[in-house]
């Protein structure tokens, strides 16, 4: 309205919210992945690049036209939702895994899921589009750090001349951009990885999928890939695979 300020232009906004007016969000889209579950998920998008998922769409969203042009992007950004964390009263300050789940920083200066809002953003590599005899158009994409199943709110392409920052600083996660565990699979589990998988499985098991608070040598953990229970100790900075189990359907 004219002569108001901009005080009254946040309050006027802020009614507007109360009053049920605030942007409603739904999927679009959700994706399958190699993770039924949270625990082996990277702890953040692009750090094994070998991961292979699929951004299937909601029927509403799989008309060609939408998919116009975005193959000449080799990288899009996927805005999701937290759906699998647990909500509660947020709080200010989160302790990251990096910082062995007892430092803790504010919840603004991570990526951790325990925020005001439940959205993630991921960077991934855009394969190819595609047309699944079932869902229609999908994105086949590498490098994503989601659980099966994710709720997609929006797709953007990656645009490398203004979303690139050689020379941004990283903060404390940069300190471990280096960090990952040598990583040994006997043959005998080895070959129970599908072929394609295992540079993947290697990827994910070298950046130590363990709970931050756990690092016990002695303690065997498990966790779900593919189909598979995976079964690893870690010693120092090694970690062995213990077992390789085809899931029971």
């Amino acid at each position: 309205m004219p002569g108001e300020t901009e005080k009254q232009k946040f309050e006027n906004c802020a009614d507007g919210d109360r009053k049920g007016q605030a942007p409603q969000f739904h999927r679009i889209a959700y994706i399958l992945s190699d993770f039924p579950e949270k625990f082996g998920i990277p702890r953040q998008s692009g750090l094994v690049e070998k991961l292979e998922a699929l951004v299937v769409f909601e029927p509403e969203y799989r008309r060609p036209e939408a998919f116009r042009g975005l193959e000449e992007y080799s990288h899009i950004w996927l805005i999701w939702e937290f759906s699998e964390s647990e909500r509660g009263e947020w709080s200010p300050t989160v302790r990251p895994p990096r910082l062995g789940g007892n430092t803790r920083m504010g919840v603004f200066a991570t990526r951790s899921p325990f925020r005001p809002n439940p959205i993630g953003l991921s960077s991934v590599r855009l394969e190819r589009v595609e047309e699944h005899p079932e869902y229609g158009p999908v994105l086949r994409v590498r490098g994503a750090d989601l659980m099966s199943g994710t709720p997609i709110l929006d797709i953007k392409p990656y645009l490398p001349h203004v979303d690139s920052h050689p020379e941004a600083r990283g903060g404390f996660a940069g300190r471990f951009k280096d960090y990952g565990l040598r990583v040994d699979i006997p043959l005998q589990w080895l070959e129970m990885v599908p072929e394609g998988k295992r540079e993947a499985l290697k990827g994910i098991l070298a950046n130590d999928p363990r709970p931050a608070y756990q690092k016990d040598p002695e303690r065997i953990y498990g966790m779900s890939f593919a189909g598979l229970t995976v079964r690893f100790q870690v010693r120092g900075e090694l970690l062995t695979v213990c077992e390789i189990q085809r899931k029971m359907e």
